[in-house]
């Protein structure tokens, strides 16, 4: 039997089967593990190090090994060997287990390869964008809950209450749909949300021509009479919708969202304060409701009219999914509060490409406009960072003071032609610094920061511990 028929078995059935992740901790392999889990199938893996993600997927009854070796494929009891390995982007094809799977013979697949099998026979709905696609799907998580629709879905961070993955029991499977080694034409949406366009993983789309195909192709696997949920706020998705033919995507099939006055549905009104943003969903036809939110920020605004107008095409009204968004507190890492000490509110931030820190900071910048805020930004990859070294110019104007530590490499070796400096001097921030290691950057932050204060981290890498360590010693907790 082939790997993917594997998920044509009754429950019962998947037990006698085992797939075996490589990166199982991480962002995109985790939430995949814990939906295996609940579909009945065994499950193993490995990851560098043990992580919260780890612990709780060993409670759930995974099977988590802390480093990679060839031994970890294989079980005292059966099957004693993995069904498939799934591996995610950043595994070499030298890592020991690959190697081992394939001269075994053991299928080695990617997520692209897997999403179909896993969500065949649910009504995808999937979430596409360079940025802010991991908040809006875990909005649409959020509301389609809180109705009793009982979804499915697999977000790119753990969401208080939700987790980042779960099986559901109702007809929706909602995905974080993710561009990187097109992952996401593997999926066959009748719902796709796109949110924008922005040149991102330089080191895998060479051009911004690649990357923009690559949504391109996404698109057209939306499913017959499936519904392109699109921002008009942003350009690039703009032109991309208006070049598909109207044969390929008939206009009823279209809807459009904003906060400009061009927008189908138009977020207008918006106020932003250190608790609550508001602002008035005005659709097509001059109907109005208003929307509270927790989490600030314009792009947040936009993120929550893509779920709601999700939320209405799959039968929830919007004056019955708005106050769910009321209560939704944003996914770990989304301008996350990680606590306040002295006067000196700490944020940690998943934001690395410059469109996302510039955003980030001047959400901050809106919601608390009467502290000083100071960014610490860790660049994340090389490539990313000589590629996109240009885009930095500005980004931190929202900041009154700039931190920028050493570059967080993940999967690429030390380039020594690259850095922090050169983000410094790109930016044209009067006071922007490189700080070096995190180690010394907190030293500074420490001896330098003052009340009122907000410190924003902004981070894809490791520089998220700087949110606790700086907490524990201005003296919280």
């Amino acid at each position: 039997m082939d790997w993917f028929e594997l998920f044509q078995l009754a429950p019962e059935a998947r037990r006698r089967h085992r797939f075996h992740l490589i990166g199982i901790g991480g962002a995109g392999l985790g939430p995949i593990a814990q939906v295996l889990l609940e579909m009945g199938f065994q499950v193993s893996g490995s990851d560098q190090a043990a992580s919260p993600r780890t612990e709780a997927l060993a409670a759930a009854g995974a099977r988590v090994h802390v480093g990679h070796a060839a031994g970890h494929l294989y079980a005292e009891e059966a099957p004693h060997r993995p069904d498939a390995v799934l591996i995610s982007a950043a595994v070499p094809p030298t890592n020991p287990e690959v190697m081992a799977a394939q001269a075994a013979g053991i299928p080695v697949i990617r997520r692209r390869d897997l999403l179909g099998p896993l969500t065949a026979g649910r009504r995808v709905i999937a979430v596409a964008g360079t940025h802010g696609k991991t908040t809006t799907t875990a909005m649409i998580a959020h509301i389609l809950t809180g109705v009793g629709l009982a979804p499915g879905y697999i977000i790119g961070s753990e969401m208080p209450g939700l987790g980042a993955g779960a099986l559901g029991r109702g007809p929706h499977f909602v995905i974080e749909a993710d561009e990187y080694d097109e992952a996401f034409l593997g999926l066959a949406p009748t719902v796709i949300v796109l949110t924008n366009i922005d040149w991102d993983h330089p080191d895998y789309f060479r051009t911004p021509a690649a990357y923009a195909d690559a949504f391109r192709r996404f698109v057209g696997r939306l499913q017959p009479g499936g519904r392109l949920i699109y921002c008009q706020d942003d350009a690039e998705t703009e032109a991309l919708v208006a070049s598909i033919p109207p044969e390929a995507l008939p206009a009823a099939q279209r809807l459009g969202y904003g906060s400009r006055s061009r927008a189908v549905w138009q977020a207008r009104f918006i106020e932003i304060g250190p608790d609550q943003t508001t602002y008035e969903l005005r659709s097509p036809n001059g109907a109005a409701w208003p929307v509270r939110l927790r989490v600030p920020g314009l792009h947040n605004v936009l993120n929550s009219v893509a779920a709601l107008l999700v939320a209405q095409t799959v039968g929830v009204s919007v004056p019955t999914a708005a106050p769910f968004l009321a209560s939704f507190g944003g996914a770990v890492r989304r301008f996350q509060v990680k606590g306040e000490a002295g006067g000196v509110l700490i944020i940690d931030d998943y934001a690395h490409h410059p469109t996302e820190v510039r955003t980030t900071l001047a959400a901050a910048r809106a919601a608390y406009p009467d502290r000083t805020i100071w960014a610490v930004y860790q660049p994340h990859t090389y490539s990313r960072t000589r590629i996109l070294l240009e885009q930095f110019d500005g980004v931190f104007a929202a900041a009154d003071h700039v931190l920028v530590t050493d570059i967080y490499p993940a999967r690429e070796p030390p380039d020594p032609s690259v850095t922090s400096a050169q983000v410094v001097a790109a930016s044209r921030h009067r006071h922007a610094r490189a700080s070096g290691s995190l180690e010394a950057t907190l030293a500074l932050l420490v001896a330098e920061v003052q009340p009122p204060a907000v410190v924003v981290i902004l981070s894809a890498g490791d520089a998220t511990r700087l949110a606790t360590d700086l907490l524990r010693r201005l003296g919280h907790g």
